[in-house]
C-alpha cells in the first residue's frame, strides 16, 4: 500500500519546532508491515497546499495531511481540499455537533472563531477526535484517499488509534510486518553502546535491525524484527539486556520519569527532592506523569543558600565552610527533604549551571548528588560541562537514576560517576 505523508505548517519550515507526528505515524503503520514511501513538508500557503494535495494524490493509496485544523487564519487545509477536489465548504454537522458538545462540557464560549472548524469540503467523511475541537475528514481524490488529522500530537495519536489504523488493517502485509523494541539508557554514549554490542555480541545478525537515537538525558536504542523472525529476536534481545541491563532507565514510550513513578509505586514508596541548580526540574518531571501524586507528596526548590537552611535545615557552618555546591550541603538537603517530608527516598542536586559563577577548585558544569533513604544517603560529584538547559536536564537524568538503583538495591554504581570528572579531580 502505498501511504504518503503531508505535513504542514510554517512552523515545522522555520524550526520551531520539530516533526515528530511523521514519526509516530510511521510507529503506528509499521507492526502492520505498511511503511510510508513519501513525505513532504510544506508551509503555510494555500496554493501550496492545493498542489501538493493534488500532485501526492496522483500516486498515494492514501495521502495522510497533518495539521492546518485550527481556528486561525493560516489554518488551510480544509479549504485546500476543497479547492483541490473542487467542492465547496460547508457548515458539517457532525462537526458543529462534537465541537457543541466540547465546549458545554468544558464551560467554553463557542466563538467565530472556533466555528471557522466546522466549514469542511462538502461530501467529506467525518473522522472522529476524541481530545480536540476540530475533527479529522477524508474524501477520495484521484482513486487516492486523502485524509485529514489534526497537528496537536495526543489528538493525533488517538485518531489513528481509535479509527485510522483500525481502518487499515484489511491491507496489513504479514510478510513485512515488524515488531519494535525501544530501551532507554542513561549515562553511556551512542559510540560506547555500539563498542559494548559489537565486543560483546560479535555474532550480531543481519536480519535484527539495530538503531541508536541520541536524546537528552537518556539514549534510545531500538531493535526492529521481522514477525517471523521472533525467535531470533528473543534470542538476542536477551543478549542485548545483559551487556548494559543496569543502565536501562525505562522501555517503549516510558521516560524515565514514568518507570520511576511506576517502580515506586509498585513497592509502595515515596519519593522527594531538594534541588538548587535545577530550579525544580526534577519534580517537574516526576509530576507529569499521571499518578505521581501517590509516590511524590512534597519537593524543595532552594536556590539560595537562606531557603537550604531556612527549609532543609542546612547549617549555616556547613555552607560557609564547604559552600552551597559541595558534597555536605547536598546530603544536609537530602536529610533535610526527608525529614521534613516524611518521604521514603531523597535526591538533592546543587551545582553551578553557568555561564558564570564558576572557579577553578568548582568549574562551570560541576554538581554533587546525594541520593538515598534515612538509613543510608550517599553523594557523588559530577562534571557535565553543557549549556545551562542541557546540564540542567543531565543533571535530572542522574538524579533520576540514581535514586532508580538505590530502589532496585542495585550494588553496582554506574561508569559515569567515575567518567564523568573534571580532569583536575583526577589528581
Amino acid at each position: 500500500m502505498n501511504i504518503q505523508l503531508l505535513m504542514t505548517g510554517n512552523e515545522l519550515m522555520s524550526g520551531d519546532i520539530i516533526d515528530s507526528n511523521s514519526s509516530m505515524i510511521a510507529d503506528h503503520l509499521q507492526p502492520l508491515g505498511i511503511t510510508v514511501t513519501r513525505k513532504v513538508t510544506v508551509g503555510d500557503s494555500l496554493n501550496t497546499l492545493i498542489d501538493e494535495i493534488r500532485s501526492l494524490s496522483q500516486s498515494a493509496d492514501l495521502l495522510l495531511v497533518n495539521g492546518g485544523l485550527g481556528p486561525t487564519r493560516d489554518d488551510l487545509t480544509a479549504e485546500a481540499l476543497a479547492r483541490a477536489t473542487g467542492t465547496e465548504l460547508v457548515e458539517n454537522a457532525i462537526a458543529l455537533e462534537h465541537l457543541t458538545t466540547w465546549c458545554e462540557k468544558r464551560g467554553a464560549q463557542l466563538n467565530q472563531a472556533n466555528l471557522k472548524q466546522t466549514l469542511l469540503p462538502e461530501g467529506c467523511e467525518v473522522i472522529p477526535n476524541p481530545r480536540g475541537t476540530a475533527v479529522g475528514f477524508q474524501m477520495l481524490l484521484n482513486n487516492s484517499l486523502v485524509v485529514c488529522t489534526p497537528g496537536v500530537p495526543s489528538e493525533l495519536r488517538e485518531m489513528l488509534r481509535q479509527t485510522i489504523i483500525p481502518a487499515l488493517n484489511d491491507q496489513a502485509d504479514p510478510a513485512k510486518a515488524s515488531t519494535r523494541d525501544r530501551f532507554h539508557v542513561f549515562g553511556i554514549g551512542e559510540s560506547r553502546l555500539q563498542q559494548m554490542i559489537t565486543d560483546q555480541i560479535p555474532d550480531w545478525p543481519d536480519a535484527l535491525e539495530l538503531g541508536f537515537r541520541a536524546g537528552a538525558p537518556t539514549l534510545e536504542v531500538k531493535i526492529q524484527s521481522k514477525k517471523q523472525d521472533a525467535e531470533l529476536r528473543e534470542h538476542y534481545l536477551e543478549k542485548l539486556l545483559a551487556v548494559f541491563r543496569d543502565s536501562i532507565t525505562s522501555s517503549g514510550n516510558d521516560s524515565q520519569a514514568q518507570a520511576l513513578v511506576s517502580l515506586l509505586s509498585e513497592r509502595g514508596k515515596t519519593l522527594t527532592t531538594a534541588e538548587s541548580c535545577t530550579g525544580g526540574l526534577i519534580a517537574s518531571m516526576i509530576t507529569s506523569v499521571a499518578g505521581a501524586s501517590a509516590v511524590f507528596e512534597a519537593g524543595y526548590v532552594t536556590y539560595s543558600n537562606q531557603q537550604k537552611t531556612r527549609m532543609l535545615g542546612v547549617s549555616e557552618q556547613t555552607l560557609e565552610q564547604h559552600g552551597a555546591v559541595s558534597e555536605h550541603t547536598v546530603r544536609e538537603m537530602a536529610q533535610g527533604a526527608l525529614k521534613e517530608s516524611g518521604a521514603d527516598y531523597a535526591i538533592a542536586v546543587s551545582g553551578i549551571a553557568g555561564p558564570d559563577g564558576g572557579s577553578d577548585e568548582k568549574p562551570v558544569g560541576t554538581v554533587w548528588l546525594a541520593w538515598g533513604d534515612s538509613s543510608s544517603i550517599e553523594a557523588a560529584r559530577l562534571y557535565l560541562p553543557y549549556p545551562r538547559k542541557l546540564f540542567q536536564t543531565m543533571t535530572a537524568g542522574a538524579g533520576l537514576d540514581l535514586i532508580r538503583r538505590k530502589v532496585l538495591e542495585l550494588s553496582t554504581h554506574p561508569d559515569y560517576l567515575v567518567e564523568r570528572v573534571h580532569p583536575s579531580w583526577k589528581a
